[in-house]
């Protein structure tokens, strides 16, 4: 059974992500996407963030913010962690995808 709300699409973007650390004291960070869909998706980062954390993404060519949360957190390289992420509330038009999966304007099941 495929537990996924909606088709994950191979997209690398820069993003910007700013969040808090554990002093609550703001960072910020250009990562990078590696693989989206309507829900959220899988960061490339450098930051150190934990799961269930919230943050907020911004598209730099739009100035869109998304808020989200962190889902899971990987050690993926030395010099990188795979961040994956949910939006607050699905936002198919935050990524750059001309023609998305068609599910990703189903309604919710």
């Amino acid at each position: 059974m495929n537990r996924r709300r909606s088709e994950r699409v191979m997209l690398q973007v820069k993003v910007l992500v700013i969040a808090e650390d554990d002093a609550r004291k703001p960072m910020r960070e250009e990562a990078t996407t590696m693989v989206v869909n309507a829900h959220g998706g899988l960061l490339k980062m450098k930051l150190g963030i934990h799961q269930g954390q919230s943050f907020v993404l911004v598209n730099p060519k739009t100035a869109v913010q998304q808020g989200c949360r962190v889902v899971r957190v990987d050690d993926a390289a030395q010099d990188h962690f795979s961040v994956a992420f949910e939006f607050n509330q699905p936002n198919p038009k935050f990524w750059p995808i001309v023609f998305p999966p068609p599910d990703w304007d189903a309604p919710p099941a």
